[in-house]
């Protein structure tokens, strides 16, 4: 279900997936989507997790870009340069969502989540998606008092060496992360992903951080030609686990 979403700088439309059964309340979830936008993949995914009890927001962080309509891929992403053409769009709105304009937005999800018909009050989880794992590891860090679980997912730029690095403020998180990283991923490399993991010790968290062996950067969109059925599928069972061992225990 579409709705709009009062952001930092404007209106946000985003996506609301309920459980197909059951009577709520139920415990909510912030999905943050990779570069290529709210489309139909990513409804399928939200309303997958949505299935196994929880309500699912998925925003339009890209707003202040245009409306989902206007930022769709265009083309097929399926092959290799449909993809690469759709990145061409895309990735230059990556860059230009820097901290200071995601951080308020990630304070007007977070509360619009939890003004959401049937979501249950008390801890949430967030999950995110190539440049969506940065977004939702900054909403475990910058709302630690609700965060209890967070999930990222063939990320990219989760522990650089710039001063707003998300790894670097870990330290205020009490969620538990799951990590699983895509294999040979130049925007998550084996170095970054030991300080990720370094980051996750020092911090005291509970995490898992893994590199998915075979596992291409994107792996999980089924729209495109990175998709990786296996890798997609584990990344769904540790997902899962995850929030159900936070949210429902």
């Amino acid at each position: 279900m579409p709705i709009e979403i009062p952001a930092a700088e404007g209106t946000a439309e985003a996506l609301v997936a309920r459980p197909s059964t059951g009577t709520g309340p139920f415990p909510g979830v912030i999905l943050y989507m990779d570069a290529f936008g709210l489309r139909p993949r990513i409804q399928e995914m939200t309303q997958r997790i949505a299935d196994w009890g929880y309500v699912v927001l998925a925003p339009n962080v890209f707003y202040r870009e245009g409306t989902v309509a206007e930022l769709a891929p265009e083309g097929d992403m399926s092959t290799e340069e449909g993809r690469e053409a759709a990145g061409k769009a895309a990735f230059p709105r990556v860059g230009r969502l820097t901290p200071d304009k995601a951080l308020p937005d990630i304070d007007a999800w977070v509360a619009a989540l939890a003004s959401l018909d049937g979501v249950a009050p008390g801890p949430i989880g967030t999950t995110g998606y190539c440049m969506g794992a940065r977004l939702a590891v900054r909403t475990a860090t910058s709302h630690p008092e609700v965060v209890a679980a967070c999930g990222g997912f063939h990320g990219g730029g989760l522990a650089t060496d710039t001063p707003d690095s998300p790894h670097l403020k870990l330290g205020n998180a009490r969620a538990r992360f799951v990590f699983g990283h895509a294999d040979h991923d130049r925007s998550m490399g084996p170095d970054a992903v030991a300080r990720l993991g370094e980051a996750l010790k020092d911090a005291g968290l509970e995490a898992s951080n893994e590199i998915y062996a075979g596992a291409p950067h994107g792996y999980t969109m089924a729209d495109t030609s990175a998709f990786h059925p296996e890798a997609t599928e584990r990344h769904f069972h540790e997902l899962r686990a995850l929030l159900d061992g936070t949210l429902k225990a």
